[in-house]
C-alpha cells in the first residue's frame, strides 16, 4: 500500500532583508524569472513528484501569496487533492505564529484530519529544482525520525550557512550548528560541509511530538532549524541526504544540483543572473521537471522598429509575454509581463518586473525595477550610484532598487 505524505510548506517570513520588494508582499510571493513567484518553485517540486496534499503556512502580508496560489494552484478535487493557504488560525490563543515550529504546533489539526505517514516540511523561499520523492524514499529507507536535506558547500562559508555534522557513516546528524567558525569537514570531502537547505522530510509521531514539545518550552525561539532538529539530533535521530543525490529528468551537467537561498536583494539579483546565460546556469527550460505558473493573457511578446539606431532588440535576455520593445535595446535582463520599453532606451543588467514603462532614452543599469514603475523620459538608473543612494535603496553590490510604484526622479 502506498504511504501517505502531506507537504507543508512554510510560507510565512517577512523577508526584512529583500526590502522594499516585500514593503505589501511576503517574501515567497516575490515575483521571480520574469513569470514566476518564489513559491512556484517548490510547489512545482511537489507537485511534479506527485505530491499533491500541499498546505501553505502563511503570515505577514500574505494577501499578493494568497491571490496568486488560488488563481493558480488548482488540484483535482475530485481525487482529493488541494494547495491551500492557512494563515496564522489563532486556535490555541490571540496569538500570531511564533516561529516556523509554532506555525506547525498551531496546525496538528491539518496533520490530523489527514492522518499521512509522513510529512514534508519545505522553506518557500529558495529557488532549485528537487525530487522530494527520492528524499522521502530515503528517509523511509533510513528509519530515521527526521531527514535534513544537505547540499555541499565548501569549508571556507561554513560561518555562512546551518552546518550539518555528521558521524563517521556520513549519514547520522552529530550536530547542527549555526554559521560555525569551527566547521570540520565532511568523512568524504574534507573541503566540503553540508549546509542546510532548510527541507526535511518527517515521520509523523515524530514531529508530532517534537512540536509539543517545544512548545512547552518557554526559552525555546520555537524554530524548526534551531531548535526542532537539534532537539531529534540529540536523541540520534536525525539523518542527513545528500542532494548531490537527487537525480532529475531533463537536467544539465551545469545546473545540476543548483539551489540559492535569494534572501538578500545581491542574491536575489544574482539568482536572476544564472538565468540568461546560453547554457544558463540554472535552466528554465528543462520541460521534464516544468516550473507551473499561471501569467494571465498577455499577448506575445513584440519587437518593433528597425532602422538606424532605433532598433527594437533584446540580447542575453529573457523577455515575457506582453512585452513591447520598441526601438530600445535590452541586454542582459529579465522583463516581466506587460513592460514597455520605449525608443533609444537602454536597459542592461536589469530585473523589471510586471507594468513597468521606461520613457525614451531612459538608461537602466544593474537595477531591480518593481511593479508599476514609470521610469520618465531621459532618467537615469544604475549611472551614478551616490546619487541613486540618496533616491533608493542600493544593495552592497551595487544594485539599485526601486519599490513598488515608487515615483522616479529625473
Amino acid at each position: 500500500m502506498a504511504v501517505k505524505v502531506l507537504a507543508i510548506v512554510l510560507a510565512g517570513g517577512e523577508g526584512k532583508r529583500l526590502m522594499p520588494l516585500t514593503a505589501d508582499r511576503a517574501k515567497p510571493g516575490v515575483p521571480f524569472g520574469g513569470i514566476y513567484r518564489m513559491i512556484d518553485f517548490v510547489l512545482s517540486n511537489l507537485a511534479n513528484a506527485g505530491y499533491l496534499k500541499i498546505v501553505v503556512l502563511t503570515q505577514y502580508k500574505s494577501h499578493s501569496l494568497d491571490r496568486h496560489i488560488s488563481k493558480t494552484w488548482r488540484m483535482s478535487t475530485l481525487l482529493g487533492n488541494y494547495v491551500t493557504p492557512v494563515p496564522a488560525q489563532q486556535r490555541l490563543g490571540p496569538r500570531w505564529f511564533a516561529g516556523s515550529a509554532d506555525a506547525i504546533y498551531q496546525s496538528l489539526n491539518l496533520i490530523n484530519d489527514e492522518s499521512p505517514d509522513y510529512v514534508i516540511v519545505f522553506g518557500a523561499d529558495h529557488i532549485y529544482r528537487m525530487d522530494p520523492k527520492q528524499m522521502v524514499n530515503d528517509h523511509i529507507a533510513s528509519g530515521a525520525a527526521v531527514t535534513v536535506a544537505g547540499i555541499r558547500q565548501p569549508l571556507s562559508l561554513a560561518d555562512q550557512f546551518g552546518v550539518i555534522d555528521v558521524g563517521p557513516d556520513g549519514r547520522k546528524i552529530k550536530a547542527f550548528r549555526e554559521k560555525p567558525k569551527d566547521a570540520v569537514g565532511l568523512p568524504d570531502s574534507p573541503d566540503e560541509v553540508y549546509a542546510s537547505m532548510g527541507n526535511y522530510v518527517f515521520t509523523t509521531r515524530a514531529l508530532c511530538e517534537a512540536v509539543s514539545a517545544d512548545a512547552q518550552n518557554p526559552d525555546s525561539k520555537h524554530d524548526m532549524g534551531g531548535n526542532i532538529i537539534p532537539m531529534l539530533v540529540e536523541k540520534g535521530e536525525a539523518n542527513v541526504y545528500d542532494f548531490r543525490d537527487n537525480e532529475l529528468p531533463g537536467a544539465t551537467d551545469r545546473d545540476r544540483g543548483y539551489w540559492r537561498d535569494v534572501g538578500t536583494l545581491d542574491s536575489f539579483y544574482e539568482a536572476h543572473m544564472d538565468l540568461i546565460a546560453t547554457l544558463p546556469i540554472f535552466n528554465l527550460y528543462n520541460h521534464d521537471w516544468p516550473i507551473f505558473t499561471n501569467y494571465g493573457s498577455w499577448p506575445p511578446a513584440k519587437f518593433v522598429h528597425g532602422y538606424d539606431d532605433r532598433q527594437g532588440r533584446a540580447i542575453d535576455s529573457m523577455i515575457s509575454p506582453g512585452v513591447v520593445v520598441s526601438g530600445a535595446l535590452v541586454e542582459r535582463s529579465v522583463i516581466s509581463p506587460n513592460v514597455r520599453v520605449n525608443s533609444w532606451a537602454h536597459v542592461d543588467g536589469a530585473v523589471i518586473m510586471e507594468g513597468v514603462s521606461v520613457g525614451r532614452r531612459a538608461v537602466i543599469r544593474n537595477a531591480i525595477i518593481d511593479k508599476n514603475v514609470v521610469i520618465p523620459e531621459g532618467a537615469q538608473i544604475g549611472v551614478d550610484l551616490d546619487r541613486d543612494r540618496k533616491l533608493y535603496t542600493v544593495s552592497d553590490n551595487g544594485v539599485v532598487v526601486i519599490g513598488k510604484g515608487q515615483r522616479v526622479e529625473l
